[in-house]
């Protein structure tokens, strides 16, 4: 892509937690201009501070309803869509704007798994079949081309969960499982009113132990089975994650701690602590901090992040950096938080 101008863009699901969080990182972008901020047909054009007047003053992006007889004019501005969108929406629209000619990177787990039987026993619907793969956008992990149509987003949970594990696949034990357990904010639960996630009722518990959607995620990015326990949190936003796994024999603390460093050296958004890491330390960035302890084979790794940044918006963006030849952290560090 050509850098020497501002490269137009669109936010569907803008309304939402992750969705304005992204359009907020895009404005404050110095390579990106959010031309468009689309949200359900049902909702009214309205500004975005009349949803959250913490942007009064700072963005006044018109949040527009989404209609499909719009994309042919959209398709004539923008070069690149951002889906933070229900899942089954984001399976129907994204191949809309692919062959409108846009580049999308899609939050939604509508493209994540491979296994179209998984994906179907995961999320209830058939998996759209695109003329190419995928690529699975783990940020650290993924080495983007820049001719991709589309880029699968990665989700919270499974962000925390490869950052853990992936630099030490080849040492963990063969045939163990391990143990994901990971609290996250209400915030992932998105802004639709429910019940559970109101101020009164709210709690923090455990749940879909075995059988969250993202167990298989995790599995499908670590090539292994595990066991994933999340759990609902009484905050607001971030993931807090300890990761259990046996280790090899003959693994040691030092060849460990070793391939945490060599893995993440280069990586700027991935940060390797002294003790472990607290929530007050990435909410409201794109950082993911890691502790990895070693007790005889035992590893325990424990990881914070925030899920509506790292875990969703600021990964896109980090994404569609390194799919247009910028920093890894480009336009990522100063920005903050919405909510």
């Amino acid at each position: 892509m050509n850098q020497s101008k501002l490269i137009p863009c669109a936010v569907f699901g803008a309304s939402g937690y992750s969705g304005v969080e992204l359009v907020w990182l895009l404005h404050n972008h110095p390579q990106f201009n959010v031309a468009y901020g689309f949200t359900s047909s049902a909702r009214p054009a309205e500004p975005i501070a009349a949803l959250y007047p913490q942007l009064a003053g700072r963005c006044d992006l018109i949040l527009q309803p989404w209609h499909p007889n719009l994309l042919g004019a959209v398709a004539q501005q923008v070069r690149v869509a951002f889906l933070a969108l229900p899942h089954q929406t984001s399976a129907e629209l994204a191949p809309l704007l692919i062959k409108a000619g846009m580049t999308v990177f899609d939050l939604s787990g509508a493209f994540r798994l491979q296994d179209a039987k998984q994906h179907q026993a995961a999320y209830g619907f058939k998996q759209p079949h695109l003329a190419q793969p995928v690529p699975y956008g783990l940020a650290e992990w993924v080495d983007l081309q820049g001719d991709e149509p589309l880029i699968a987003v990665p989700g919270c949970y499974p962000t925390a969960a490869a950052t853990a594990l992936m630099p030490v696949r080849a040492m963990l034990k063969p045939d163990s499982a391990p143990i994901v357990n990971a609290v996250s904010g209400v915030s992932g639960a998105g802004r639709a009113a429910q019940a559970h996630t109101s101020f009164c009722e709210v709690s923090l518990q455990a749940y879909a132990i075995g059988t969250h959607r993202h167990q298989a995620e995790m599995a499908q990015t670590l090539g292994c089975e595990l066991l994933f326990v999340p759990h609902l949190g009484s905050f607001k936003r971030g993931i807090l994650a300890t990761v259990y796994a046996q280790l090899a024999a003959g693994v040691s603390a030092h060849q460990v701690q070793q391939a945490f460093h060599q893995a993440y050296a280069d990586q700027p958004l991935v940060r390797i602590c002294q003790t472990p890491p607290k929530l007050a330390q990435v909410v409201g960035t794109p950082y993911v901090d890691v502790h990895v302890t070693v007790i005889g084979s035992q590893l325990v790794v424990s990881v914070a992040l925030d899920n509506l940044q790292k875990g969703a918006a600021a990964q896109a963006v980090q994404l569609a950096n390194q799919y247009i030849g910028l920093p890894t952290e480009c336009g990522l560090l100063h920005a903050g938080a919405v909510i």
